[in-house]
């Protein structure tokens, strides 16, 4: 039986198999939706499969541009330490690298190119055991002679460093320029947060800091310098150094110093740690006489004073670079001297008999034409220098000393000058100089066969010679600019570049009539000077020329008592440590951080230091105090006043004026 359905209607479900005509409008109508989502999908797909080679690419980009614990982007890289913390930052200031250029082979990243053109730009990594990760790094123009620089920031850590535009890295006298980086200098940097630099030798290297940025600039440059580039070569510069890092900044200075710097190979007499060195210079300046010699040496005697060498500062010679005639302090020496020291310099002045003889065998720097001798000005008048990179200039001034030690029994020398800013800026040498400090360590060289009681102040890798290093002339003042307060840094700072058997500057200072503070009299103030000598008495040498008798009794007695001291108590414990530092080059005066590398507070204290490692001093160093404030690291710490548990801040602890405060660890 059939339905019949209402109005004709067809069931076009029925249909579908029958026509097909209706199918197809269906699907025109209803079946472009699938479609766009499939071309959709489709086009999602495709897209995520090329963010993902994007990604991988980029992932292998930057495994590429990562080399264990430093980071490369193209202006500049980062290190973090093993807990995934920054702890270095250098930025490149005069370029930025083309990281399409870079590759990674091995140990070795390197980039060829830079936004200005080709270049030699590699980092590579350089592991020592467990503790020690070194980065060599290089950035070469092979295009421009334009500087290169990198600025390394400092924000969070603590470093030892010299403060300008970047000026050439090179030794200078910095009594006679305040702003100069100084005589004993080293392409080293040691940081807080166990991070240390060390620039190539390679390098033309000038050094200046922002305050700003907070950045220390390290620049390599030929232009405006007096760097010139090897014989040949054109004037392309690099910038290659060293960066290291350590589980502490104990262990990581002591990891570069073993590794980088030479050491003594023996410690200088014993004597002059033991014993005073007096000196002319502050008493009598350039008008010493026979009579004040003798009278002086008397007078040591007189009032109870030992005596390691006098030490006749000036004027035994006629003329500045003549040969010596014969001096009464070499024959009439009391007792309780060793011997004489005389203070030659590298100079001969113009107008002396030996000038003519260095001119006509060639002996002096030269103008840059290599002709003439350049004519040089010196705080004793004008002459030329000699050139200690031709052996017949080394062999005729050993000469003039050994004839001075045969004949006259001169005992020792002290090696004055030999900073590279007394040389002309442009000048000519036997031996071309590309780094003109190399100068300076020509001239140390010199002291090397009278090196048991030798004296220099100037040193450049010159930690080998076994001599003493002392710092430049100090002002007799209070302040930090060459006054007492600044012997303690510059001590420490010469320590730290592995020069380590140091003699401060005379006692009381120079006494230059506008650089010193004083009643009026000539000498320096009372309570400095006494100061002065508590603090030299902590020292690895003490060295006088104000003789303490010339304030009064009360004075020569805290002397005397101090100079015991000193042969008693610190010189023994010195002795000792002079014999550590053969092997190991570790400061015999080391700063509070030494024995407290993860205390903060220990980095800021500029007005302490330790002996070794147990015995810590901290002297007064203002005018007008029986006081001051001392700080005791972690540890038990003991004095003739009782025991202290650190770390801890003692306030206003009590010094007299016949006092200075010490304490030693208690194991």
């Amino acid at each position: 039986m059939y339905q019949i359905v209402p109005g004709g209607q067809v069931d076009q479900t029925a249909s579908v198999g029958i026509g097909g005509s209706p199918l197809k409008k269906k699907l025109s109508r209803d079946g472009r939706p699938l479609v766009v989502a499939g071309m959709l999908g489709c086009v999602l797909v495709l897209a995520a499969i090329v963010s993902w080679c994007y990604y991988t690419a980029s992932l292998r980009k930057a495994q590429l541009l990562k080399t264990e614990l430093l980071n490369l982007n193209k202006d500049g890289f980062i290190i973090r330490n093993q807990a995934g913390a920054v702890i270095f930052r250098m930025a490149f200031k005069s370029g930025t690298l083309d990281l399409d250029s870079c590759s990674k082979q091995g140990s070795i990243l390197s980039c060829a190119r830079s936004d200005s053109g080709k270049l030699n730009f590699f980092v590579q990594t350089v592991g020592f055991k467990d503790t020690v990760m070194c980065y060599r790094v290089r950035w070469a123009e092979l295009e421009h002679e334009r500087p290169v620089e990198h600025a390394m920031a400092y924000n969070d850590s603590h470093w030892i460093q010299g403060e300008e535009e970047p000026l050439p890295f090179i030794t200078s006298d910095v009594y006679t320029n305040r702003n100069a980086f100084g005589g004993i200098l080293e392409r080293y940097w040691l940081s807080s947060n166990a991070t240390a630099i060390k620039i190539n030798d390679s390098v033309p290297f000038h050094l200046g800091w922002s305050e700003k940025d907070r950045t220390i600039r390290f620049q390599a440059r030929y232009e405006d310098s007096p760097y010139r580039p090897p014989e040949g070569q054109p004037a392309l510069p690099e910038l290659s150094y060293r960066v290291c890092v350590g589980l502490d900044v104990t262990s990581i200075h002591k990891y570069m110093v073993r590794r980088y710097f030479p050491k003594p190979i023996q410690a200088p007499a014993s004597e002059v740690f033991q014993h005073p060195v007096w000196s002319t210079w502050a008493i009598h300046k350039t008008a010493v006489t026979q009579d004040k010699l003798l009278q002086y040496a008397s007078d040591i005697t007189k009032h109870g004073f030992t005596c390691s060498h006098l030490e006749l500062d000036d004027r035994y010679t006629a003329d500045y670079g003549d040969s010596p005639t014969p001096a009464a302090c070499l024959t009439n020496l009391p007792q309780t001297a060793s011997g004489c020291r005389c203070g030659p310099t590298p100079f001969v002045n113009y107008d002396s008999i030996n000038f003519a003889v260095g001119v006509e065998r060639g002996l002096f720097v030269r103008e840059l034409s290599g002709e003439l001798p350049a004519l040089v000005k010196w705080w004793n008048g004008i002459g030329g220098i000699l050139d200690f990179t031709n052996p017949e200039a080394r062999d005729w001034y050993a000469s003039h000393l050994q004839m001075l030690k045969s004949r006259y029994g001169v005992t020792s020398f002290k090696f004055d000058a030999g900073e590279t800013s007394y040389l002309p800026r442009q000048f000519s040498t036997l031996v071309p100089l590309t780094d003109p400090s190399a100068f300076t360590r020509r001239y140390a060289e010199m002291a090397l066969p009278f090196h048991e009681r030798a004296e220099l102040r100037v040193g450049y890798q010159s930690q080998n010679i076994s001599c003493f290093f002392r710092i430049i002339d100090r002002d007799s003042v209070w302040g930090y600019e060459l006054g007492l307060k600044s012997i303690i840094p510059t001590v420490l700072t010469i320590g730290i570049l592995g020069y380590q058997f140091v003699l401060p500057d005379m006692i009381g200072g120079n006494a230059y009539p506008n650089r010193t503070t004083g009643n009026g009299n000539g000498l320096p103030d009372r309570e400095l000077y006494i100061r002065w000598l508590e603090l030299s008495a902590f020292m690895p040498a003490m060295q006088f020329s104000i003789p303490p008798w010339a304030y009064d009794d009360e004075v020569v007695e805290i002397a005397r008592k101090f100079t015991e001291f000193h042969r008693n108590l610190v010189a023994p414990k010195v002795l000792e440590l002079a014999g550590e530092v053969l092997n190991t080059g570790d400061p015999i005066i080391r700063p509070l951080w030494w024995i407290a590398k993860d205390d903060e507070a220990a980095y800021k204290i500029d007005s302490q230091f330790l002996i070794g490692d147990d015995l810590m001093v901290a002297p007064v160093l203002e005018p007008g105090k029986q006081e001051r404030d001392i700080y005791l690291p972690a540890g038990k710490w003991r004095s003739y006043k009782g025991e202290h548990k650190g770390p801890m801040y003692l306030t206003d602890y009590p010094v007299d004026l016949d006092e200075i405060a010490f304490f030693t660890w208690v194991h």
